[in-house]
């Protein structure tokens, strides 16, 4: 008789329990989150600046108003806030992250409030401050959501999580356009009163979603404690982990979604240039667009229990890399027909939400449980400020080369992208390939 240990094997899922993840509490809790995040961002980009148009207020105006956006971006500023701070008498009996989303869901409802009592045409200044207010309780919902994703879920369910995320988000998209229809059928102020309304019923959720189990961070006796704590330690906690393989990851954050945030704001110009009209890019966009995302959200989630992470975003890359090539072709046609926007932009949006599931629950796989909020919003940050500096240059660059050089140009943006998922593949330790121990982790009981 042997003395050999038999090593037991953790058996694949079926496609029917990968099916029945999606319906449990915390997959639906985290569709929920995802409306939530995705509302007030579209309410601040989008319909506001339709309103103020409207309104016969100034484009320089309205233009400085994309600048309140920016706390998206720098919200890694006050992330470290969110991941250590109590809030009194609330996080006692909601928990950490439940008592922060609920400030912040509160703090975009008055954000919308203050939004719908005002006028553009006379109170720019109000609407402005109503903006900063969304904007900043938006963001810092947003910091709450992608750490309670992180703890609620081991690193097989992140991207289950994350096309769960990615339908909720879209969801939110789709509902923002109701505005539009109280709009019409009222006016921009009793819209925005809607979507408050519509913000504080989705917000309900944080009373029903269970708080995950964290590790209780020591108290800093002084200053230099404080600093180290939430400052230091959560982004060296990164080299840590990852040693002389910090920069490959950190370059495959920043250069992984380029090649797509790189081409899309030249996407609706190319479709003018070629001849589309209004109502095919409209019926192909807005109508069937969002579907092919949220599919490729699913997917994702589906074989990435099936493949394993690192495979995946090695896949995701390289579908970005082929669709958004696909868009040079498009420039070039002759006759703009439905059917070519159709297939172009129905592959461009299957990878985009393939790829973007992946990469969530990749970044999600590379925080550490003890500083997830202020580890995750560094790297959404250093992905997003890579990717927004890009797009400001687009336009130049298109009308240097032409349309069809510069989608062949995005598209070979993807590439390093691509050799970096390959390094990390094959020679990578598993802390760079997105494996995370999950000892920490206390399994849930839904």
């Amino acid at each position: 008789m042997s003395d050999t240990p038999t090593l037991a094997t953790t058996p694949k899922p079926s496609w029917v329990d990968i099916f029945r993840n999606y319906l449990r509490p915390r997959m639906l809790g985290m569709l929920s989150l995802g409306f939530a995040s995705g509302l007030p961002y579209m309410l601040i980009y989008s319909e506001l600046a339709f309103w103020m148009k409207k309104e016969g207020v100034d484009l320089s105006v309205i233009g400085f108003f994309a600048w309140i956006g920016m706390a998206y971006t720098l919200k890694v500023l006050w992330a470290p806030v969110v991941d250590r701070l109590e809030i009194p008498w609330l996080t006692a009996r909601m928990g950490h992250r439940r008592s922060w989303m609920l400030l912040a869901i509160t703090g975009t409802v008055i954000g919308m409030l203050v939004i719908a009592s005002a006028d553009p045409s006379t109170s720019v200044m109000q609407l402005a401050l109503g903006a900063v207010i969304l904007a900043t309780s938006g963001a810092t919902l947003d910091i709450s959501i992608d750490a309670w994703r992180i703890e609620a879920a081991p690193t097989d369910e992140q991207t289950n999580m994350a096309a769960s995320y990615v339908l909720g988000y879209r969801l939110a998209i789709w509902g923002s356009g109701l505005s539009y229809i109280v709009a019409g059928l009222f006016n921009w102020n009793i819209a925005y009163l809607f979507m408050a309304a519509v913000m504080a019923l989705n917000g309900c959720v944080v009373f029903f979603i269970q708080e995950p189990s964290r590790e209780l961070r020591k108290r800093a006796a002084n200053a230099k404690e404080a600093l180290v704590e939430n400052i230091v330690r959560p982004f060296f906690g990164f080299v840590e982990r990852l040693g002389v393989w910090t920069p490959i990851v950190f370059l495959l954050v920043a250069t992984y979604l380029i090649s797509d945030k790189t081409m899309g704001p030249m996407a609706k110009p190319m479709y003018q240039a070629v001849g589309y009209t209004e109502i095919q890019v409209g019926l192909v966009s807005s109508m069937f667009g969002p579907w092919p995302v949220i599919i490729g959200g699913f997917v994702a989630g589906a074989i990435s229990l099936k493949l394993g992470l690192m495979r995946c975003l090695l896949i995701g890359s390289a579908l970005m890399v082929v669709t958004n090539g696909a868009f040079a072709w498009l420039s070039t046609v002759s006759e703009p027909k439905t059917i070519y926007l159709f297939v172009t932009v129905g592959a461009d949006n299957l990878a985009a939400g393939f790829a973007a599931t992946v990469f969530i629950a990749y970044l999600s796989s590379l925080c550490d449980l003890k500083f997830a909020a202020t580890q995750y919003a560094f790297l959404s940050a250093m992905f997003n400020l890579i990717g927004k500096t890009m797009s400001g240059f687009t336009g130049m660059i298109a009308e240097k080369i032409g349309f069809e050089g510069f989608f062949i140009f995005s598209a070979l943006l993807g590439v390093p992208a691509i050799m970096l998922a390959l390094i990390l593949l094959f020679f990578g330790p598993d802390g760079a390939k997105g494996i995370r121990n999950d000892a920490a982790l206390e399994p849930s009981t839904d």
